[in-house]
């Protein structure tokens, strides 16, 4: 008898505005491409697997006609992508509506930890130009030992840490910047600082700090 389950697939979430809002910084085209393409492939691709993982897990497949370690693996490609991507997303304001700096508690813990807002804002995108490949800079906060802490994720999951609360993300595929900035990554991570919204990563530490 087959089993009578269904996984609940995932959706694209809106962008928080329009393809030209972050211009000059990251230019239209690179938020079409990015969000209707790239994004949104995520989410067809995990929703593609789920399906596929849906059957297996049914009987509808026999062993031996699919590939579990592939299927979860696309999975965990696909899963991640997309919500790294939602993350960064959030993560951006309108031109006029972010860059500067941070205030308030994630003000506080960058000056403690950091010494200055200039001394973090060099180490991050030190940290950011230093990867080698393809992948993400992250700045998250560690409930263990209530750290802000600066790392990168190499693709979508290598170098991940196990429930890591993320209080700023930057995307450093090639997708994220190359119809603009063409091989000049470093000029893409210096241009990212202009539309950085501080106040969704306030938002976002203050939900861990209350727990």
């Amino acid at each position: 008898m087959t089993l009578q389950i269904q996984f609940k697939k995932y959706e694209l979430p809106p962008l928080p505005y329009k393809v030209d809002a972050l211009e000059p910084y990251i230019s239209k085209d690179i938020i079409d491409v990015h969000y209707n393409g790239h994004h949104k492939g995520y989410v067809n691709g995990a929703n593609s697997l789920l399906e596929r993982l849906e059957k297996v897990v049914k009987g509808d497949l026999q062993a031996g006609h699919y590939d579990i370690q592939g299927i979860v693996r696309g999975l965990t490609f696909n899963i991640n992508g997309h919500k790294l991507h939602a993350l960064y997303w959030e993560n951006m304001a309108p031109n006029g509506k972010g860059g500067g700096k941070p205030g308030g508690a994630l003000a506080d813990l960058i000056n403690k930890q950091y010494g200055s807002f200039d001394r973090f804002k060099q180490v991050f995108t030190e940290t950011a130009n230093s990867l080698p490949g393809t992948g993400w800079a992250v700045l998250y906060y560690d409930t263990e030992s209530s750290n802000l802490q600066i790392m990168t994720f190499e693709n979508h999951f290598m170098n991940h840490i196990a429930e890591i609360p993320i209080i700023l993300i930057l995307d450093e595929f090639e997708h994220a910047y190359y119809l603009q900035y063409k091989n000049k990554r470093a000029d893409y991570v210096n241009a990212w600082w202009n539309v950085v919204n501080w106040d969704a990563a306030e938002k976002k530490l203050q939900k861990y700090l209350t727990k």
